[in-house]
């Protein structure tokens, strides 16, 4: 009797385990799949233009490694397409190493990236495509996904009378990230002589924008950026040894330079700086007005950055105040309240 009980309890702990088993391989099996799902997107409607459709690849997960990220993951819509966090995360979770900027305004801009090596909004628009720690897709690749995706292939066919290919991908996000501008701020409506625009502390900050608190030396124009690079004393060779621009050009002159960002819903982009060192726009002023007090040690530093502000209070707040009046309108609700 002891011996048939034990037989039947050893039964059961093998179908048991068998069941176990397949549980694990449907999981497996599922996990595989959500990894390495059909390139057949998910679209909802056709794009009647060639925005349209460089929008639908700017949202769609199809031009990354087994569809884990999109170009929106990163440069988020709500946040004037930047990120909320100091580096962003690619495919497998790799972390980026340097701040994700705004995708917004560039339609005016020499440069783009950090450290300006693209030098046309279509070599920016692939680039974080092919990028190992970003979207991790040959664009070889990214031309078989979506010729082998009905959906793609038709809309290329209608919108460039030919199948996808590296040069219309590239053309279509680029058309779409022109169409990124912004105007519609309280700036602008005072610039139009509303007075009634923006407060008194920011006419105020205005000035000290002009004038004491250099920053219209390297932030002005429509954008408010002059698309040149500055070494603002971010770069010491040790914590701080990202050599930005000099990895570019390998000119030594270029050691720690990164390019000036223009200022349009700058209260919207943070974190700040090409690593998103500083959470906030007061401890951006705060680090302009006494650099050296941030950093020790800063190589090749710009001779703007030499001498200490010397700002009061009253005038941080008045330029932050400023700074503020830059954000449009549709970004109103997320600015940033510091």
């Amino acid at each position: 009797m002891n011996i048939s009980k034990s037989a039947i309890y050893l039964c059961e702990k093998i179908k048991m385990k068998k069941s176990i088993l397949l549980i694990l391989v449907a999981l497996i099996a599922f996990i595989y799949a959500c990894n390495n799902q059909s390139t057949e997107s998910t679209v909802q409607h056709e794009p009647a233009t060639k925005e349209e459709l460089g929008a639908m690849l700017f949202n769609d997960k199809i031009l990354s490694q087994g569809n884990q990220v999109s170009c929106a993951s990163c440069h988020i819509p709500a946040y004037a397409f930047s990120d909320t966090v100091a580096l962003s995360k690619g495919v497998d979770g790799k972390l980026g190493s340097r701040n994700t900027p705004t995708a917004m305004n560039m339609s005016a801009r020499n440069f783009f990236f950090h450290d300006g090596r693209a030098e046309t909004l279509e070599e920016q628009a692939v680039g974080p495509i092919e990028n190992p720690v970003e979207m991790n897709l040959p664009l070889t690749e990214a031309v078989k996904k979506l010729n082998a995706d009905k959906n793609y292939l038709s809309y290329f066919k209608k919108l460039y009378n030919e199948k996808p290919t590296k040069e219309n991908i590239a053309d279509a996000l680029a058309t779409f990230e022109r169409t990124l501008e912004t105007s519609n701020t309280p700036f602008d409506r005072f610039m139009k002589d509303d007075e009634s625009a923006i407060s008194e502390s920011a006419k105020r900050g205005q000035k000290i924008f002009n004038v004491k608190g250099k920053c219209f030396d390297c932030h002005f124009g429509p954008d408010f950026t002059t698309d040149l690079f500055r070494n603002i004393g971010l770069y010491n060779g040790k914590e701080l040894n990202d050599v930005g621009r000099y990895a570019v050009t390998k000119n030594s002159a270029d050691i720690g330079k990164f390019k000036t960002p223009g200022l349009r819903n700058i209260a919207v982009t943070g974190p700040y700086m090409h690593n998103g060192m500083f959470k906030t726009l007061t401890e951006v002023i705060d680090y302009y007005n006494e650099p050296q007090k941030f950093v020790k040690g800063s190589i090749n530093i710009d001779t703007l950055m030499l001498t200490p502000l010397n700002l009061n209070q009253q005038e941080k707040e008045d330029l932050l105040a400023f700074l503020k009046t830059l954000t449009d309108d549709r970004f109103a609700s997320v600015a940033r309240k510091d």
